[in-house]
């Protein structure tokens, strides 16, 4: 940390206050502002957080001018290439890439870990068989805690561990419930001799009926799609386990806050969004009567799939979903697919009109996603629910981050005022 300070002036007193600036290893510097309010008896300002930063970490960083993303300082490229959704699940928990022993280790702790309490069956009768899945997984992950109440000490560091890697294994198992639940097929249990995205999709795919075989590239392209989406800083669903975090909730119902806020269109059912545009947009004649209704300020059409509230450039998590999404249309035999065939023609738009390059409109991760997932043959009520299962790693390590942060405080974000100031109150019969 740099010894640099901001100097802030009342214009009504005069008075100069100085406040430290901060700087990480990389990215912009930070002005420390914990003492302005008792400086000055002023608050700052900044609905959404767009200039406020939160939390110190050192997990996930995003320069979204760039188009960079970096978990532990490594690449997501360069992860998604070389690397596996279990391995980046070790490095996000423990801020290295591990040796071989400590690998074979974490793999065998996380697939042993995969079945759930069989009451938790029973639990899911309690749901309409029409519920959403999320709202299946909301719940249930938040019961977990029930079930398994010899972790939720947040003060015990083995306690810590045990609960973290319990929801790492367990939450696709109860994904995958949900989905057979809604189906009204049996439950299929985890099988440890599959990896981590083998498991998952033989538990959502399987019948007892008959072997099911799980498709490498198929399995390869769902482990990416994991690792693609395993931690991305302070967005809105970690922001809102940290802060559930904070107040000493247990990590069960952590993870269950954070999966609420996923729930949210704005932010995990994005790629449900963007395949529902292409539905509506229909063929590839059809696109520029819709790239002009997006462009119209006065048309409440948006193109759902284009910019990103961090990002400024090219999503680096789109790039390789692009190629993963040829990979599996190829791989299933699905060719002339007219969702894909309006999405490519979408991103030639993008990345080609001065409307969308000015705008720094690109094509980002969820863009491509929902097509993926699709020519998979996962229901569309299930694509933020394997985002979930994909960001839960991320939840878990930055819930750990923060209760062994010695200056973690409970969160506590203040408001600008703007209603009613005292009033007496009026006895009901003298009210007009």
């Amino acid at each position: 940390m740099t010894q640099k300070t901001v100097t802030l002036i009342d214009n009504s007193t005069g008075k100069k206050y100085e406040y430290p600036v901060l700087e990480g290893t990389v990215g912009p510097a930070v002005i420390d502002i914990r003492k302005l309010y008792s400086d000055t008896g002023y608050f700052t300002f900044d609905p959404g957080y767009t200039s406020t930063g939160s939390t110190e970490s050192q997990i996930t960083y995003i320069d979204g001018d760039k188009g960079i993303l970096l978990h532990r300082g490594y690449a997501i490229e360069d992860l998604a290439e070389h690397s596996d959704f279990l391995e980046v699940c070790y490095l996000l928990l423990n801020g290295a890439l591990p040796t071989q022993k400590e690998r074979e280790q974490f793999e065998h702790t996380i697939t042993h870990h995969t079945m759930v309490h069989e009451q938790l069956t029973a639990f899911y009768r309690g749901f309409r068989r029409d519920a959403h899945p999320m709202a299946v997984l909301c719940g249930v992950t938040g019961a977990l805690s029930a079930f398994y109440h010899d972790s939720t000490d947040i003060n015990d560091p083995q306690q810590r561990l045990i609960a973290s890697h319990r929801m790492i294994a367990k939450i696709p198992t109860i994904a995958a419930m949900a989905y057979k639940y809604s189906i009204g097929q049996p439950f299929v249990y985890p099988r440890n001799d599959l990896s981590f995205a083998e498991n998952f999709l033989h538990m959502m795919f399987a019948v007892p009926c008959e072997p099911y075989r799980v498709n490498p590239v198929v399995a390869k392209a769902m482990d990416r799609i994991l690792i693609l989406h395993a931690d991305h800083e302070q967005n809105a669903s970690t922001s809102t386990v940290r802060l559930a975090g904070s107040s000493g909730a247990n990590p069960f119902a952590c993870v269950a806050a954070g999966i609420a806020s996923l729930w949210g269109p704005a932010h995990g059912g994005a790629n449900e969004a963007v395949l529902k545009m292409l539905q509506e947009i229909g063929s590839k004649d059809r696109i520029p009567e819709f790239v002009r209704r997006a462009k119209d300020k006065n048309d409440n059409f948006r193109l759902m799939g284009f910019g990103h509230r961090v990002y400024k450039n090219y999503d680096p998590r789109a790039q390789v979903m692009r190629r993963t999404c040829h990979e599996v249309l190829a791989e299933l035999g699905i060719k002339d697919e007219p969702l894909l065939d309006i999405a490519m023609e979408l991103e030639r738009i993008a990345l080609e009109d001065d409307y969308f390059i000015e705008k720094k409109l690109y094509p980002n991760v969820d863009f491509y996603s929902g097509i993926i997932l699709k020519a998979i043959g996962l229901p569309t009520s299930m694509f933020t629910v394997l985002f979930a299962v994909a960001r839960t790693v991320g939840w878990i390590a930055q819930w750990k981050e923060m209760i062994e942060d010695p200056q973690q405080k409970i969160g506590r974000p203040r408001q600008l005022y703007t209603g009613q100031t005292h009033r007496a109150y009026v006895p009901v019969g003298q009210r007009g």
